[in-house]
C-alpha cells in the first residue's frame, strides 16, 4: 500500500527532509570549493543511491563505503571510483577481486605492516591494479600509523615490491568528536592537515609517488580555513546532521535531516512518562550526547511538524518502546498528549538510527510523502 501522508504511516518510520538534506550538501560542497580540495563523501551514512548522487552533485562520482557490501550496491548503480575505507584483510580478498573484475577502481586501506605482507600476496593474482591508501593515525582516536614512524616506509614498500599501487594516505580526525569550541575543531583541522600531509611527504622523498591525501570528518572539514596539500576529503554524517553534530555547534537542531515518526501508545503520568512505539530498534542504542553539555538521552522529541517539544526527550528505550519524559527528572509535568498522536524523534547519531531502517520516507516541509528511497544494510 502505498502511503501519500506521513500520517497514514504503521510507526515506527524513518522521515527524510530532502529540503534540509539539499541545503547540507551545498553547504558542504561550497566549502570544500572554496577551500580548492576533491570531494569523495562518505556514503555510510546514507546508503542510498538517490542520496549518493545528490551528495556528488547530480551524478554518480568518487565516494567512500563502509562494507564490501555498500560498494556492489553502488558499483549496480553507476558508481565507479571507490575507496574502502575499513582495513582490509585476507577474508575480503576474493570480494575486491570481484568488484575489479567488473571494471570498479577500488581503493583499500591498511595501517600494519602484517596486513601489506597479506595484501601484497593476494594482489599478484588479481586481474587489475589495486590502489590503497596507508591509514595514518592524526589524532590517537582509532586506526592508523604515525606520520613520522619508520613503519610508514615499510608498509609502503612491502606493497610497492607486491604490485599494489601506493596512491598515498588517509586519516579520520574522530578526535574531533571531542572538541567542546569552534577554535578546538579549527585547531583539530589544522592538525589532521599537517600530520597527514607530512606522512604524503615522506613516502615522497622514499621513492613513492602517493598522490593522494585524504581527510575526514564532517566537523573538521566544516572548520577547516586551509587544506594546502590535501587532495581530497571524506565526510558522510553532513548530509543528515543528527544531535551529536548539533551538541558540537557544526549545526543547528533545524539542519537534522533524519527522524523517527512515532505514535503515543500510553501513559505514566505519575513518573511523568509518555509512551511511545520508537525504542531501541527504531533509534538504536546510541547515547552520543551523553557526553556533552546537553544530554539528549536517546533523542529529541519533536511534534510531528518537527518542531522541539522543549526539553522532552526519549529518556529510555526498550526493545520496541520509547519513554518520554522531562530532560531534567521531575522538572516537568508529563508531556499531555493523546494516545495515537504521531511525534518525531530527532536521533543522537544518524548513521546508527537510519540503519535500523530499510527505506526513507522523504518529505518537504510538510507531511506529504513525496518519494520513498530504499536504503541497504548489513554486510
Amino acid at each position: 500500500m502505498t502511503q501519500s501522508s506521513i500520517a497514514q504511516l504503521e510507526t515506527p518510520a524513518l522521515l527524510l527532509e530532502e529540503g534540509r538534506m539539499k541545503k547540507n550538501i551545498a553547504r558542504m560542497r561550497d566549502q570544500l570549493a572554496r577551500l580548492k580540495v576533491n570531494f569523495r563523501p562518505h556514503v555510510k551514512t546514507a546508503k542510498c543511491a538517490e542520496a549518493a548522487v545528490a551528495m556528488c552533485g547530480g551524478a554518480p562520482g568518487p565516494i567512500t563505503v563502509s562494507t564490501l557490501r555498500e560498494a556492489d550496491y553502488f558499483a549496480d548503480h553507476g558508481f565507479t571510483d571507490i575507496l574502502y575505507a575499513v582495513g582490509i584483510t585476507a577474508n575480503k580478498m576474493e570480494h575486491v577481486a570481484a568488484l575489479l573484475q567488473r571494471g570498479v577502481k577500488l581503493t583499500v586501506i591498511l595501517d600494519s605492516q602484517d596486513a601489506a605482507t597479506a595484501l601484497a600476496s593476494h594482489a599478484k593474482s588479481l586481474s587489475a591494479k589495486l590502489h590503497a591508501l596507508i591509514e595514518i593515525d592524526c589524532d590517537g582516536h582509532r586506526a592508523g600509523i604515525l606520520p613520522e614512524s619508520p613503519e610508514l616506509l615499510t608498509v609502503a614498500q612491502t606493497l610497492a615490491d607486491g604490485g599494489v599501487i601506493v596512491a598515498g594516505v588517509m586519516t579520520h580526525a574522530g578526535g574531533s568528536y571531542d572538541c567542546r569550541s569552534d577554535a578546538a575543531l579549527q585547531a583539530m583541522a589544522a592538525q589532521e592537515r599537517d600530520r597527514t600531509v607530512r606522512a604524503a611527504m615522506r613516502l615522497r622523498e622514499a621513492g613513492h609517488a602517493a598522490p593522494v591525501v585524504s581527510v575526514g570528518s564532517t566537523p573538521t572539514a566544516l572548520f577547516a580555513h586551509d587544506l594546502t596539500g590535501v587532495t581530497e576529503v571524506r565526510a558522510g554524517v553532513f548530509v543528515f546532521f543528527d544531535l551529536v553534530m548539533a551538541g558540537l555547534n557544526v549545526c543547528a537542531i533545524d539542519d537534522i535531516v533524519v527522524s523517527v515518526l512515532t505514535t503515543v501508545i500510553g501513559h505514566q503520568r505519575e513518573k511523568g512518562w509518555t509512551i511511545v512505539d520508537a525504542g531501541w530498534m527504531a533509534m538504536s542504542r546510541d547515547h552520543g550526547t551523553e557526553t556533552q553539555p546537553i544530554d539528549q538521552g536517546f533523542g529529541l522529541v519533536c511534534d510531528i511538524h518537527g518542531n522541539s517539544l522543549d526539553d522532552y526527550i526519549l529518556v529510555s528505550a526498550n526493545q520496541e518502546h520509547g519513554i518520554i519524559a522531562h530532560r531534567n527528572d521531575g522538572a516537568g509535568e508529563a508531556l499531555e498528549v493523546m494516545v495515537g498522536t504521531q511525534l518525531r524523534i530527532m536521533p543522537n547519531h544518524a548513521c546508527a538510527t537510519a540503519a535500523q531502517h530499510g527505506r526513507y520516507h522523504v518529505v518537504d516541509g510538510s507531511a506529504a510523502i513525496v518519494k520513498t528511497w530504499e536504503r541497504i544494510g548489513g554486510w
